[in-house]
């Protein structure tokens, strides 16, 4: 923020404005609904702020000046709407009632680099039949629209070019129809192509407009390009278009890459958020025709403006203002009300304000005036910085050179910060009204496509294209797989088929392997102590019914809660035989939980368990707590806690996922996990680092080979059959699984003499926008088990979606699973039920999860080392679950 020469931001009269309330992208809350307890090995950090589904936030912080080239304030040589913010990462507390435990990991941006884009794959081998036929049929319905009508007329498709260059998408579109007794009044255009059901003349047409503001003639160049059949993958392209089109005449309009009703928000008053309600939208060919899938979704923005945040950080911390501003903003998404633009903020420039100039064709203007004459818009503080906007690749390659820059009276910010998702009552109002349940998502969307289809404007669209949609939504039959089994030592038992969870038949059984307690490291500050020795008197009483005996603890009561005293303590108690270092801290920095987990992961391996002091502070709760510390302890020491039953012997199952590293800018975290014996219950882990632009393929190799001589150490022979869940993939990325990684396990193999195991590829995909309704009496959500291979699925892909956990609030969101690469000798119903039962596994949850154990704990592992300790662990950790 400008100042008055003595560090004191001048406020001019910004105080006394009125208040928008452009949109902003948030995720949706947790499908689950409930939350882990507090403080059980729960890093001290916020979930990162999450925003649209398929983005990354950068996480690093630009602390240098914008450049020196000063762009268009926000519209710019060509402004850019950089999308929505980051990817939630997914519940991080290793001890959850969430029912679910998935998270949702890293987005379609993470993992390899999108440089072999390619969105033709084919998985599907010729002639398979990809659907099951164990289970139970049970009717289900989906949130998809046939389209029932195509257009019968012959489509032509044009590139429409202008000079000079137009960057304005709506001018373009008016300059293109001066020209419509030429090319007629049926059409659609997307800014650059054309689509009109007539040929015209030449093959390259050229027309002249007058751009009125300045009389200056634009040339526009309309190319053929070619002809499009209905049935031609090239038509869904139009077909996206006109349906954009459809949702613009409805009042909607396009922020980032979805649509959203600005007109109609939801306002939560007391905690200065509005919400825009919208819809995801696609049309693409699945397995026997066209159809539109549509979701819910919401944008969600703060009410007050990013000049009013500035004046309350420094209201916070005038002394460290600068710093602070820094640290919140940059790498946040803001949004402009007057033109709803996104931009992502890379720096604060301190020495502008809206008094300086910036260039344009008619010379040196002033942002004051810009606003005034461009949007109607009064400035008020004449001391506020700039914010400074970076272009990216695409804005270079539009011509924009310099940075964006943008004054914060004008700018709202987007998503929740950090201090707000760690606040309960505002996340519990906000859900009410994003958490749509089954019912409610089936009439919202059932009253979009009425409004689209009931509005005279829409009609004559579809009519002069002769299509149309149907108005409700897909119905057909799915499957339910029957529920497993659950083994431990003491016995078996089963689970209620509706909850998927097995908490309460899991009291007085012994695990399947347990690990007794004889030697570990106790240690909290002074203050905590009465709850450090609660903790202990109960952690000693639920370990034995469990197998688990715990010994007295060497007691660490320290004088201050200093990262350094924490560090110190560790150090000079550790020996050979300490076990375990538990550590109650008194509150979540940061900081302190990631030097304590760099210690006993990298310096000094041991496993480690943290633990908030309030966690323990209810009596009522910290029975149910500490039975789910010590499961956690006993897997950290290298024991197991149930079991299904798994047909298949030496089977390897491998788990893959990324996650962007906190500590440097461009560089990723890839976890492998991989397991080690016949019950699938043990794993052996590695992680490796990469940069952006780099694939995984040096990593596979080590990796890979690791995990198969491990294997052989342990088991004294190597798996006929492995199967690789590869999580982190997007669409646009699977050439780069099938055509660069898939290659390099098969060379792995090859490393061992005459070893050719049965190998499958299987890429795993959460943030999807299918949802699947049980029809039963009305539309709720499906049972954990439930499995989809037909009508949703593509044609061109080996795929299916499955629904393997149970949510009480909210409408649940199934997995989509696409095999890439099959010579495992498995039918797809042996895959799917192998899917299943491995979502059962995933030891910080007693119920099923979303993903296959080996997908979470690589999750797990990948976020940890990318958010925490920066740093390969020590290999002698690899066997164990360490990282829960």
């Amino acid at each position: 923020m400008a100042t008055n020469g003595d560090g004191v931001p001048a406020r001019g009269r910004a105080r006394g404005r009125s208040r928008g309330a452009p949109p902003t992208s948030a995720p949706r809350p947790p499908e689950t609904g409930a939350t882990a307890p507090p403080g059980l090995e729960q890093p001290p950090v916020p979930i990162p702020q999450a925003a649209k589904q398929d983005t990354e936030r950068s996480v690093g912080k630009t602390r240098g000046r914008g450049g020196t080239s000063v762009g268009d304030p926000v519209t710019g040589p060509s402004p850019t709407s950089s999308g929505s913010g980051g990817t939630p990462i997914g519940d991080i507390a290793s001890v959850t009632k969430s029912g679910g435990g998935s998270g949702s990991g890293s987005g379609a941006t993470r993992g390899p680099s999108p440089r072999f884009v390619r969105d033709d794959i084919q998985t599907r081998p010729e002639g398979l039949d990809k659907r099951g036929t164990s289970g139970t049929k049970v009717r289900v319905c989906s949130n998809f629209f046939e389209l029932t009508q195509k257009p019968t007329c012959k489509i032509y498709q044009y590139t429409v070019s202008y000079n000079p260059e137009i960057d304005n998408k709506r001018f373009r579109s008016k300059l293109l129809y001066d020209h419509a007794d030429q090319i007629g009044n049926v059409r659609i255009f997307d800014g650059m192509t054309l689509y009109i059901p007539i040929k015209l003349d030449n093959i390259e047409n050229h027309f002249v407009s007058k751009r009125t503001s300045d009389n200056e003639d634009i040339h526009v160049t309309i190319r053929y390009t070619n002809e499009l059949h209905v049935n031609s993958p090239a038509s869904l392209q139009l077909y996206n278009t006109l349906f954009r089109k459809l949702l613009e005449k409805i009042g909607m309009e396009q922020i980032g890459r979805y649509y959203y009703h600005y007109k109609r928000p939801e306002r939560i008053e007391k905690h200065k958020i509005e919400i825009w309600p919208g819809f995801i939208t696609s049309i693409l060919n699945y397995e026997s025709r066209v159809m539109l899938c549509a979701d819910v979704s919401h944008k969600l923005l703060r009410t007050d403006t990013v000049l009013d945040y500035l004046y309350q950080l420094y209201d916070d911390d005038r002394r460290n203002f600068h710093d602070l501003a820094l640290k919140k903003l940059v790498g946040e998404i803001v949004l402009t009300r007057y033109n709803n633009k996104t931009y992502r903020i890379d720096d604060i420039e301190w020495d502008k304000n809206p008094t300086h100039t910036f260039d344009t064709k008619e010379g040196p203007v002033s942002y004051i005036d810009y606003y005034q004459r461009a949007h109607n818009r009064k400035l008020e503080d004449m001391q506020q910085p700039l914010l400074v906007s970076r272009p990216k690749k695409k804005d270079i390659r539009r011509g924009q050179e310099g940075p964006i820059y943008l004054v914060p009276e004008v700018c709202t910010r987007t998503g929740l910060s950090e201090e707000t998702r760690e606040d309960f009552s505002v996340m519990r109002d906000i859900a009410e009204h994003t958490r749509i349940k089954p019912d409610q998502r089936g009439r919202q969307l059932k009253s979009f496509m009425e409004e689209l289809t009931s509005k005279k404007e829409c009609q004559d669209i579809m009519n002069s294209w002769g299509m149309q949609f149907s108005k409700n939504i897909l119905s057909f039959d799915a499957r339910v797989a029957p529920p497993e089994k659950i083994f431990q030592k003491s016995g078996s038992y089963g689970y209620k088929e509706s909850d998927a969870e097995w908490s309460r038949e899991m009291k007085g059984q012994q695990l399947i392997s347990s690990i007794p307690l004889k030697k570990y490291m106790l240690l909290f500050s002074r203050r905590d102590s009465g709850k450090a020795q609660d903790f202990f008197n109960t952690l000693a009483k639920v370990g034995p019914p469990m197998g688990m005996p715990i010994a007295e603890p060497i007691v660490c009561e320290l004088v201050d809660d200093r990262t350094d005293t924490f560090l110190r303590a560790i150090k000079d108690n550790l020996d050979r035989d300490i076990q375990m270092v538990i550590c109650v801290l008194p509150n979540n920095r940061k900081d302190r939980y990631d030097a304590i987990k760099k210690f006993c992961c990298v310096e000094h391996p041991v496993p480690s368990q943290v633990i908030l002091g309030r966690t323990l502070n209810k009596k009522q709760t910290l029975f149910s707590v500490c039975t789910k510390v010590a499961m956690q302890l006993n897997c950290k020491m290298g024991g197991e806690l149930w079991a299904v039953e798994i047909p298949l012997k030496r089977l390897m199952i491998l788990g893959i996922d990324c996650y962007h590293d906190t500590a440097q800018k461009g560089r990723s975290v890839a976890a492998f996990i991989s397991t080690t014996n016949d019950s699938l219950t043990r794993f052996h882990s590695r992680v490796a680092f990469q940069h952006t632009g780099q694939e995984l393929l040096d990593a596979i190799k080590l990796c890979m080979t690791s995990a198969l001589r491990n294997y052989l150490k342990i088991n004294e022979y190597l798996p006929d059959r492995i199967i690789l869940y590869r999580d982190g993939v997007g669409d646009g990325q699977l050439g780069i699984v099938k055509e660069h990684e898939i290659p390099q396990f098969l060379e792995c193999f090859e490393t061992f003499d005459n070893y050719n195991p049965k190998f499958a590829v299987v890429v795993v995909k959460k943030r999807i926008n299918t949802r699947i309704f049980l029809e039963e009496g009305g539309l709720v959500n499906p049972p954990p088990g439930t499995l989809i291979d037909t009508e949703v699925t593509k044609p061109e892909w080996y795929d299916f979606f499955l629904v393997a956990q149970s949510v009480r609030q909210g409408t649940v969101t199934p997995t989509h699973y696409n095999v890439l690469h099959d010579t495992s000798g498995l039918r797809p119903d042996h895959l799917q039920r192998l899917t299943y039962k491995l979502c059962h596994l995933y030891y910080n949850w007693q119920g099923t999860v979303r993903v296959p154990s080996p997908c979470q704990y690589a999750h797990k592992l990948a976020f940890l080392v990318g958010q925490s300790i920066h740093k390969e662990p020590s290999l002698e950790l690899s066997n164990r679950l360490f990282f829960l």
